[in-house]
């Protein structure tokens, strides 16, 4: 036992990454605790009775405390935290008050529905914002083309500060309710995926390509890429090999924290179509009362921010070192 410590110890100290991972993901873990002990009070911090609040105020005692033990609220408090932690390992979330369905199913078919929609509006971002500032970055270096950056940053900043929800309802109208051309609601088909990403996306594809021009600006200004450039070297060499490696950094960090916001995003865009994720799933909830439901999907939603993040920064930096030794 003491020669495998021995060696992990200096497997740690040769591999700065690792260092690195262990405190990121040590943090990662603590970040969760929080999160799933705030999420816990939630409910013991809302004001007066929260089960008095669902059933209303004419219920009857018997039944108030009905539904508390069936809830386990009538339990001493460390109790509940034990069985809420239990509950979450197991898949056992409790029992909707709006709709008398177990938790998990209705989070379950929420959180598929809002993925789908979150994971292809990021690659939408992703593929439009990278290659889009790149080509500009390109266009305008050296002080070339200042029409197009001129342009360009007019164009990104109007659509950067366009309200998402302001975006949808115009889509709404112009693509679904003047002309016919998309369905108006629902998950039905590839076609009634084009409204919410194009209202989810719009906005961070204009943010994350100006930081992608700007940067690419910043990486052809380099003293090797401009030696590069002196010899001639093909565009496929140039840019691809030489300029996007250096690009990534960037690129990954914004792309991180995007991911998380498009999912919060979703919140309110799936409102205005009738999306049957978890952020229709969350205003009925809150609306209603249904703390069960509601206390599920933030505590989902906070630990995807946190491990979204956890991910790109061990992302980073396996793919620039010198991010670890910043922190060493």
């Amino acid at each position: 036992m003491a020669v495998v410590t021995l060696t992990g110890r200096r497997a740690a100290r040769a591999h700065p990454w690792m260092r690195f991972a262990a405190r990121r993901l040590g943090g990662l873990v603590v970040g969760l605790a929080v999160l799933l002990v705030a999420t816990f009070l939630m409910v013991h911090l809302i004001p007066g009775d929260p089960v008095r609040n669902v059933v209303g105020l004419n219920a009857k005692p018997q039944d108030v405390e009905r539904i508390k033990a069936a809830l386990g609220l009538n339990l001493p408090l460390g109790e509940q935290f034990l069985r809420y932690v239990t509950g979450l390992f197991t898949g056992d979330l409790g029992i909707s008050l709006r709709t008398r369905i177990p938790v998990s199913t209705v989070v379950t078919s929420g959180l598929a529905a809002s993925g789908s929609l979150a994971a292809v509006a990021f690659l939408a971002v992703m593929v439009i914002a990278v290659p889009l500032g790149m080509a500009v970055g390109v266009a305008t270096a050296r002080g070339r083309h200042r029409g197009l950056h001129t342009a360009f940053t007019a164009v990104t900043g109007l659509f950067a500060s366009i309200p998402g929800f302001l975006l949808a309802v115009g889509l709404v109208y112009f693509l679904a309710v003047a002309n016919p051309w998309l369905p108006v609601s629902g998950r039905a088909g590839w076609t009634s995926y084009l409204m919410p990403t194009i209202a989810l996306a719009v906005a961070p594809i204009a943010g994350l390509s100006r930081i992608v021009r700007s940067q690419t600006a910043v990486v052809l200004g380099e003293d090797y890429l401009r030696t590069a450039h002196s010899k001639q070297l093909p565009g496929r060499l140039l840019y691809l090999r030489h300029t996007l490696p250096n690009l990534l950094t960037a690129t990954l960090t914004i792309g991180g924290m995007l991911l998380p916001g498009l999912l919060g995003g979703a919140v309110i865009i799936e409102n205005v179509f009738n999306w049957p994720g978890i952020g229709t799933q969350v205003v009925l909830a809150v609306t209603g009362n249904d703390f069960p439901v509601a206390q599920t999907i933030i505590l989902i939603l906070g630990a995807a921010v946190l491990i979204v993040n956890a991910a790109v920064d061990l992302i980073i930096a396996a793919v620039d070192p010198r991010s670890t030794l910043k922190e060493d």
